[in-house]
């Protein structure tokens, strides 16, 4: 957590914070947790057993805004809200997902080998860079992250579809986009496909060979979300075979990735190592935004913006 965040902590006379690695052994873990009222977790794994050794625990406060390390369930059980960090690093992903459309598109990297290399003339030999102006996005997951990265599309004269099943298509079509009611239609119009949505039983492995099977030769896939969502042996298939054109991948399905996974060697694939969040600016944000999320429910006033199990207040 940065310095931000520790800041917060210290303007309280009547809180004592304790810093921990989040690679923690367990037994460490729930020592700590004994005399804790509330946690706040990056990747470390929340569950049965932490509630359990955290007798007091009051809240459980992530370090972003995904969740897939923790037990909602049994937090919900308990009672026990759990909170995320709201729009705090959303335009750092908006940001990384545009930014891989494009390089996806402009060729970057490839480029720069070029002229670094000495490979000048082989500029034009595999295909012309492409424009974002005019083509089809389809923005799966239409929150914080979806509804910023629209925008973006917007800007660049792109024609933005929209799936998502829990946002109403009024919303969508209000903020100048396309609703989307069936996944697999929708990806037989988009050049760039982008995953802005979490990872839960439903989107784990939402992208797999049946929906590579709908999309354009010519298509790109981004996913700045989580890994998982995009089944990669089926990718890998997809990427060698032509049967899409590329991917930029911020996210895998294990992080991080074991040498010889196969995806690291295609020549269409842009990686990156679960940074689209990771701005110095965004890990200001998300610090500040997890402990006042934190103090917010030990003061008797949640946060209702970045609770995840709204039900234990009674909401939905």
């Amino acid at each position: 957590m940065s310095q931000a965040g520790w800041q917060v902590v210290r303007e309280r006379s009547d809180i004592e914070a304790v810093s921990f690695d989040m690679n923690i052994a367990t037994l460490e873990f729930h020592a700590l947790l004994a005399g804790a009222y509330g946690v706040g977790l990056s990747l470390t794994p929340f569950g049965e057993a932490e509630l359990k050794a955290g007798s007091n625990i009051k809240v459980v406060a992530r370090h972003g805004v995904g969740y897939d390390m923790i037990d909602v369930a049994a937090l919900t059980r308990a009672r026990v809200p759990l909170m995320i960090t709201g729009v705090a690093n959303s335009p750092s992903v908006a940001e990384h997902s545009l930014y891989l459309m494009l390089e996806l598109a402009k060729r970057g990297t490839a480029f720069h080998a070029m002229v670094a290399e000495n490979r000048w003339g082989q500029r034009m030999a595999r295909g012309l860079p492409m424009d974002l102006f005019e083509k089809t996005v389809l923005i799966v997951g239409f929150g914080r992250i979806g509804t910023r990265l629209s925008k973006m599309c917007l800007a660049l004269g792109m024609h933005v579809c929209v799936y998502d099943p829990y946002v109403d298509g009024a919303k969508i079509s209000g903020a100048g986009c396309q609703s989307e009611p069936n996944l697999n239609d929708a990806l037989a119009k988009a050049d760039f496909i982008s995953i802005n949505c979490p990872k839960t039983t439903e989107t784990n492995g939402m992208l797999a060979e049946e929906q590579f099977a709908r999309m354009k030769s010519t298509a790109f896939i981004v996913n700045t979300a989580r890994g998982g969502i995009i089944d990669e042996a089926d990718l890998h298939t997809a990427l060698t075979t032509g049967r899409i054109a590329g991917a930029g991948l911020d996210v895998l399905e294990r992080e991080p990735p074991e040498p010889r996974n196969p995806l690291l060697k295609l020549p269409n694939v842009v990686l990156a190592p679960h940074m689209a969040g990771v701005t110095s600016e965004a890990l200001d944000r998300m610090a500040i935004s997890l402990v006042r999320n934190v103090l917010s429910v030990l003061d008797g006033h949640p946060d209702m913006d970045n609770l995840v199990n709204k039900e234990i207040y009674g909401h939905h």
